[in-house]
């Protein structure tokens, strides 16, 4: 077990609207794709809202995978910190139950407010109703793969590809 933060990557969103669902995607995506080490736990955050402040509480650093609406073009990908942490959807009381940043803001109440970063990307179309997202969306998943991983490796997290 290594002795580095406790890493919390969770993916929110609803997937039953297209983009609005890329983040639990894209941690589906790298469960299927890579093996973490004990310090890092992948979770489908879903539209869960408070019911994930256990989860987040728990960490040391908080990994949102998510759709942000940044105003760049359709399939951009960010790294969002401090207060740009709300142009995330789930931090603007978006179709998310609860806005991640009253969940954070709890947390920090109970005591333990993990450091977070957003890596999210700005959704095509996240209206329609549809369990796949976009065609420019899935062609940019990968990248925003990397971007997480690269989040996790930079706060002490490790990988190794699964096997195909």
């Amino acid at each position: 077990m290594s002795n580095g933060k406790r890493i919390l990557v969770l993916g929110v969103g609803n997937i039953l609207y297209t983009d609005e669902g890329l983040g639990v995607r894209a941690v589906e995506r790298l469960q299927e794709e890579y093996t973490f080490s004990e310090n890092v736990t992948l979770m489908d955050g879903g539209t869960l809202g408070m019911k994930l402040m256990d989860s987040m509480m728990d960490s040391d650093y908080l990994i949102v995978v998510d759709a942000v609406l940044g105003g760049s073009d359709p399939a951009s990908v960010y790294r969002l910190t401090g207060e740009d942490l709300r142009k995330s959807l789930g931090f603007n009381d978006s179709m998310h139950q609860t806005d991640l940043v009253d969940t954070l803001i709890y947390c920090e109440l109970a005591g333990n407010r993990p450091e977070t970063v957003v890596i999210g990307m700005e959704p095509v179309d996240y209206h329609s109703m549809g369990l796949e997202v976009s065609p420019a969306v899935a062609n940019r998943l990968p990248d925003m793969c990397r971007f997480v991983l690269d989040e996790v490796a930079s706060v002490g997290g490790s990988f190794t590809p699964k096997a195909s």
